[in-house]
């Protein structure tokens, strides 16, 4: 369970990092070399969720979406300091329960 949260984080880093290099080069106006950047990042996430040891892409990729919805609050959070409300993290903790009933009998 451990290794499979590990790398659910490693691939929420690399989506979410890659995602926001993008925007960062399309809607803040950075350099270009900022969203080349993102785009191989963003292509090293889709290598990283192969790691998974669980046979079901679907499965895996809707475990990862719960563990998605809680970094990218996090983010916004530390990154952006745009602080989750009580909505975000009611919603956020439904989408983790959802996370633990798909893995947690797998794991």
């Amino acid at each position: 369970m451990l290794r499979a949260i590990l790398i659910f984080f490693l691939a929420g880093c690399a989506e979410i990092g890659g995602g926001y290099l993008i925007w960062q080069w399309l809607r803040a106006g950075a350099s270009g070399w900022l969203g080349l950047i993102g785009g191989l990042v963003l292509f090293f996430y889709g290598v990283i969720a192969t790691w998974q040891s669980f046979p079901d892409f679907g499965r895996v990729y809707a475990a990862y979406g719960g563990i998605f919805i809680a970094m990218s609050l996090l983010w916004g959070w530390w990154i952006d300091r745009k602080t989750p409300d009580l909505y975000d993290l009611i919603g956020c903790l439904i989408c983790l329960i959802g996370v633990a009933v798909i893995i947690w009998p797998r794991a």
